[in-house]
């Protein structure tokens, strides 16, 4: 659990990595990006001729993870029919591709992630009940940025040097003044407005010197003050 940004995806590495299961695949799943009427063969897979464009058979996500672990993002977005098919999987009963009767039963760990409340969406019958308690066996609440500062030098170091990097510049110094502008600053976004305010700051910075209060400036006045930002800048 854990606000936009926050970095549940960098969490479900770390704990794919640190498992006797890092020599298998981490595998990725939008749940909020897949169409509600693909979900099912994406999911679980479909044998050759199942349908229109089937014109082989096609590994599901789950087969794919077979051995490793699976990253639900999103997965407040599931519809309430494919809930169903996914807690029969997770609880052993198997599951049988789009147009085969074969079961199969992969041994896959399941991180699910979301930002929602979902005890509200199992209240407003949104979110099913079973589901919900089958998948929150070990919860993880992750803060927010503004609530674990002492975060924030570390990780602001590693992303000014992944742009670095990634531009082919010389690594730009992050001083003290960087350090206390960036733990000064409230952080909506959390950790992904983090790396993008470090990024921009790269771009535009001009040889050694890194540039960040000006940015952090306008985004604190657009975050009070829509209204004001739209008309003074």
């Amino acid at each position: 659990y854990g606000e936009s940004g926050t970095g549940k995806e960098l969490v479900a590495k770390a704990i794919h990595e640190q498992s006797d299961r890092n020599d298998k695949q981490l595998v990725y799943v939008n749940c909020g990006a897949l169409p509600e009427n693909i979900i099912g063969s994406e999911f679980f897979g479909y044998k050759k001729g199942a349908f229109t464009g089937a014109a082989k058979d096609k590994h599901g996500f789950l087969d794919i993870a077979d051995g490793g672990s699976i990253f639900l993002d999103e997965v407040g977005e599931i519809p309430l029919n494919m809930q169903v098919k996914l807690l029969r999987a997770i609880e052993g009963g198997g599951y049988s591709p789009v147009g085969s009767t074969e079961t199969r039963t992969p041994d896959v760990r399941i991180i699910a992630a979301t930002n929602r409340d979902v005890k509200k969406e199992v209240n407003a019958k949104l979110f099913r009940e079973d589901l919900y308690y089958r998948l929150s066996v070990f919860p993880i609440e992750i803060a927010p940025l503004r609530e674990r500062k002492s975060d924030i030098p570390l990780i602001a170091e590693e992303f000014v040097q992944q742009a670095c990097n990634r531009l082919g510049v010389v690594k730009i110094p992050l001083k003290e003044k960087h350090v206390v502008e960036l733990m000064n600053y409230q952080w909506p976004g959390n950790i992904r407005e983090l790396h993008n305010v470090l990024e921009r700051g790269v771009i535009s910075s001009s040889g050694p010197k890194l540039r960040l209060l000006d940015e952090l400036t306008l985004q604190e006045i657009y975050y009070a003050k829509p209204n004001h930002f739209l008309q003074e800048v």
